[in-house]
């Protein structure tokens, strides 16, 4: 089957692999319909998020149709349609039943210490294949799946893999309630999604902070007042807008790419495709000489400084951009002379897909229109290329496997 596996900093293929195999009673593997691009998998490939193995299948966000089922899995039956949460998680430990699924002390094989365990990502979280393939293996699928009900399409299904879900904890992190003023740092993928969960949860004024124009074009067509920091210091326009207050919730929807100075927009065309590994390993270029396990330390993270300086005092403080555990820069004084609450954590996904899909079925909100991209396999190099370098509307890029079947729109 093929699928984009990791070779190196800087170096994925698309290529021919052994397709997943079932390896323990609660397996599942799913025959992928549609998966997607993220941010974190930049981050991989960046060498941002450091330790990874070479050979792993890339990719964390997916929906498909079961192809084989272990014999643990009495909830679902070979073509069922489903969705496949980006984190892992056993659905037996005490983290898994509070619904701190991305928590869990099984899924893991570190151990329990080790951290989350997601699909296509570093040692330390498995690792495990990613989604960005024909074929997926699914660890304790019995839990980990969600069936997807008649008349929701795969768009909208993809989105609860990862983006709707980390969009709507980001939001409920923030304790965002009726009236509140938020400042989302973002307006990326998760960045519009953190807006349309901040609306339904009752914010009253929503600020969109961002210097892509076609982002803060998006931010603004869902009635968010957008703030563009390469014309404007988005601290003062705050309190300018708040007559000096500052916002009550914010959000960091960046994470560790707002430590890289900002590269902007590239021109369509003005470099090769040869030169795609050059790209990625030169994004930092001040702070990442070498391409290879970087490691960020106490660089400062815009996104959280300007966060905790646009709070107003005894505000909240939601970070769910993706930081490596190296990071250690936090504006610790400024936060807590102002009373400040910080609430961070990996999205717990599969506590929150049930309720988004209710959402979503009684028509309160279409996630899948955030998808502005719809590419087959064949292009995902040049797919990956165009979303890393932030070109006109690829905001969100959709990957289809051959054989699948694209969407019209």
């Amino acid at each position: 089957m093929k699928a984009v596996v990791f070779h190196g900093v800087g170096d994925i293929r698309l290529e021919e692999v052994p397709e997943p195999k079932i390896q323990a009673p609660t397996d599942a593997i799913v025959r992928i319909t549609a998966s997607a691009i993220c941010g974190t998998d930049l981050h991989m490939i960046r060498g941002t998020l450091p330790g990874m193995a070479q050979g792993t299948i890339l990719g964390h966000e997916g929906v498909g149709v079961i192809e084989e089922l272990g014999p643990g899995v009495r909830n679902f039956s070979v073509g069922d349609r489903v969705i496949i949460p980006s984190t892992i998680a056993c659905g037996n430990c005490s983290y898994c039943r509070a619904g701190y699924t991305s928590q869990c002390d099984y899924a893991n094989p570190n151990g329990p210490q080790a951290g989350t365990a997601f699909y296509g990502g570093p040692k330390k979280s498995g690792p495990f294949d990613g989604l960005q393939a024909e074929k997926a293996r699914v660890p304790f699928a019995n839990f980990n799946l969600v069936r997807i009900p008649e008349g929701i399409d795969d768009e909208e299904a993809l989105l609860l893999s990862d983006i709707f879900p980390t969009s709507w904890m980001a939001a409920e992190m923030a304790e965002i309630g009726d009236g509140d003023t938020v400042a989302v740092f973002g307006c990326g993928p998760v960045g519009q999604l953190a807006i349309a969960s901040a609306k339904l949860m009752g914010a009253g004024r929503i600020f969109a902070i961002d210097c892509v124009p076609d982002r803060l074009a998006a931010a603004q067509a869902q009635g968010a007042e957008v703030i563009d920091f390469s014309k404007e210091d988005p601290v003062e326009a705050i309190r300018d807008l708040t007559d000096g207050i500052g916002v009550d919730r914010a959000i960091d929807a960046v994470g560790v790419d707002s430590i890289h100075a900002h590269r902007g927009p590239a021109k369509p065309g003005d470099e090769e495709k040869a030169q795609f590994e050059q790209e990625l390993r030169a994004i930092a270029p001040e702070t990442n000489p070498s391409g290879e396990n970087w490691v960020p330390g106490d660089a400062p993270s815009q996104a959280i400084d300007w966060a905790v300086q646009a709070l107003a005092k005894a505000g909240t403080l939601s970070i769910i951009g993706v930081y490596p555990p190296s990071d250690r820069f936090f504006p610790l004084g400024l936060a807590m002379g102002k009373n400040l609450t910080m609430n961070a954590g990996n999205c717990n996904h599969r506590t929150y897909i049930p309720h988004l899909l209710d959402l979503i079925e009684s028509g309160v909100i279409s996630p899948g229109a955030i998808l502005s991209q719809h590419r087959p396999f064949a292009e995902v190099m040049d797919a990956y290329r165009s979303f890393d370098r932030r070109e006109p509307h690829w905001l969100k890029v959709g990957l289809y496997p051959e054989g699948a079947a694209e969407p019209t729109h």
